[in-house]
Formats: C-alpha cells, structure tokens, sequence
C-alpha cells in the first residue's frame, strides 16, 4: 500500500512538473502557470480515480490490448502506406496541397488506425484462448494447471486430513487460509460448548502442524474483498476462489454444491478418501464384525477398518460377532461409502437367536 500511495504522488508531481515546463519553455505564457498547475492536479485525480474505480485489473485483458493495439498499428501503417502510394501515382493533385499532405489524406490514416487497432484488440481479446494455435509459445490465458491455490475451509481445517496429505507431498500448491476463516475457527475455539471449543483447539493445532511444515506454502490471507460485507464464510470462500483462481478445499457438502452452481472447483476431502479406498465389487467376500443392528428388520451394521459402513442382510442375529459377507452393492456418495452384503453359509456360523423369536416360532 505504501508502494502505491508513493506512485500516487510521482503521478502528482511530475504532472505539475510536465504543466509548468510547458508554461515556462513551451509557447504559452508564464502567466497560465496556475492554470497549468491546477489542471495537473485535476488530471492526476481523475487517473488515480479511474485506476480506484477499477480495482481488479487482469493481466490476461491487458496483454491481449497491448498487442493488439501493436498488431493494429503495424497493420495501418500497411495500409497507410498503400493508400499514400495510390494517392501519390494516381491522383497527385489530390494528394499535396503546396507540397503539403492534404488534410483528407491525414484523417484518413487516423481513422484507419483507429479502426484497424479496434479491431485488432476486440478479436485477440474474442480469441485469447486460441491465439496460441497461430502464434506458438504465445498466451494471455493463464495457465493455472498446478498453480492454482488451494483456500482452506474450516471444517476441512478441523477435520485434520489436509494436514496427513500434505505431508506425503502430494500437494505442492500455495495453501491460504484467509482471515475470516481464522476468526470462525478462534469464535469455535473459544465456544462455550465443550465440543465446539475442542473441535476449535484441534483446528489450531492442525493449522500450526501446516505451517510448521517446511514443504508446504501456508499464506495467511488478510485482504478484504469487494462485496463480502454481510456475507457468510462460505459466500466469501466462494469469492475469494474466483478472485485468485483458486479451489476449495472442504469437508461441507452444502459448500460443494453451492460451489458448483456459482462454478468454483472444490477439493472435497471426503471424496479424496473414498477414491483411495480399496474397491469393492459385488460378490466379493467380505469378513466384518456386526456391532449393532439396522435400520430395517433383521439387518446388521459393522465397519471395515478404514470406516466403511457395512449393512448386512439378515445379520441382526450375529451382533458381536465376525461374519463372512457377500457383497452385493455399494453406494458411493460424497458424504461415505456404503456396503451392503448378506451373511455367506448362515446355516453354518454360530447364530445368537433371541429367546422370544425362538418362543414364537414354538
């Protein structure tokens, strides 16, 4: 901010500079040095306002202007040229005027650079993306593939699995938490509910593991954005994406979803963990222990070692027991894995029946 307010007031002097030199050297008189001097100043108001109204400047955007304008000054001093040739061979009186160019000849070389020059800024600034096809190793799109930062949420900060894969090195992008995010994870911290307070304690913990890793580049963020006043931590996450081109990382399936309508890629960490899930398909042989029963009549719940829920077919009976299953579907959602099987050879493993059905059956 310094740098800038110290560019801000160069701009200043040296318009003043530029307007009294023009009073003093120049062919008006030393009597308008005022005026030049004010003016200066209410020029360099109005860049500096222009430069504030337009906070965001995208680099892409300029580039493509740039060399357009290049592109389109090339072009019209081409046809300049070709129109001073046919003017000069084939209608010289037209041409000179006492051995001056007519003053026709000079509008029309202005308006043709002009006109070639708007034409040339709108197409590369219409085709960006393809440019590099025509001229190689030359792009105003850019390339973000393995760049691009990864802003923490703070459940995912909570949750702690960020922190287990970034030290198999895995993630070599610049991580930011910004500072709204720390705020919400300091008010969970210092909650009043003990869980709440606990879950906030272990998010601290997991942030100071993160940056006390030397491989990886944690960026605390304390920028204000435009158009975050009054909005939730997730709305601001979602800004904060598409301000620096980023993703999110998080563990809140709402976010995911509200993150896909506005189009800002996600890095859920639940779907992370199920994709490096060993597979299961169908038919295959599962052993797992019955713990509790289900939700319908006669189903059992266990789960695998790596938190795989298992729902068993007639496994109610088996409670505290490890049975053989046969897996007969899987449901994979953002939220878990789920696998349903039913018990293999029945008739043959030890079965705990209750004393009213055996009652019943009598």
């Amino acid at each position: 901010m310094l740098l800038q307010y110290c560019l801000r007031a160069f701009l200043v002097v040296a318009l003043m500079a530029i307007g009294m030199s023009y009073a003093e050297k120049g062919e008006f008189l030393s009597e308008y040095r005022v005026v030049f001097i004010i003016g200066a100043v209410v020029l360099s108001a109005v860049v500096i306002a222009v430069d504030l109204i337009i906070p965001r400047k995208s680099l892409q955007a300029l580039s493509g202007v740039f060399f357009g304008l290049a592109v389109g000054l090339l072009i019209a001093y081409g046809v300049n040229l070709v129109i001073q040739l046919i003017f000069s061979s084939f209608a010289p009186n037209l041409y000179a005027i006492d051995g001056k160019e007519h003053p026709a000849i000079g509008i029309t070389k202005v308006l043709v650079g002009i006109i070639c020059c708007y034409f040339c800024v709108s197409f590369i600034l219409q085709t960006k993306d393809d440019i590099r096809f025509v001229i190689p190793y030359v792009e105003f799109a850019k390339q973000l593939r393995g760049q691009r930062p990864i802003i923490l949420d703070t459940s995912v900060i909570i949750d702690g699995r960020i922190a287990d894969i970034c030290e198999t090195g895995v993630i070599d992008q610049k991580l930011i938490v910004p500072k709204f995010v720390l705020l919400e994870l300091q008010a969970v911290a210092d909650s009043a509910d003990k869980l709440k307070r606990t879950r906030g304690r272990r998010g601290l913990d997991v942030l100071n593991r993160l940056q006390s890793n030397a491989n990886v580049d944690v960026q605390v963020l304390d920028e204000r954005l435009p158009g975050e006043q009054g909005e939730s931590v997730d709305l601001k996450l979602l800004l904060l994406a598409e301000r620096v081109h980023g993703r999110v990382a998080t563990t809140d399936y709402n976010l995911n979803k509200v993150a896909k309508v506005r189009g800002v890629q996600i890095i859920n960490i639940n779907d992370l963990a199920n994709a490096l899930k060993p597979v299961v398909l169908p038919g295959e042989a599962l052993q797992v222990k019955i713990i509790k029963p289900g939700e319908e009549a006669g189903q059992g719940v266990g789960y695998l070692d790596d938190g795989t829920m298992v729902v068993v077919d007639q496994g109610r009976g088996f409670i505290g027991d490890s049975v053989d299953i046969a897996v007969t579907s899987v449901l994979q959602t953002s939220a878990g894995r789920m696998i349903f099987g039913r018990v293999e050879g029945a008739g043959t493993q030890r079965r705990r029946t209750a004393a009213p059905a055996q009652s019943d059956r009598t």
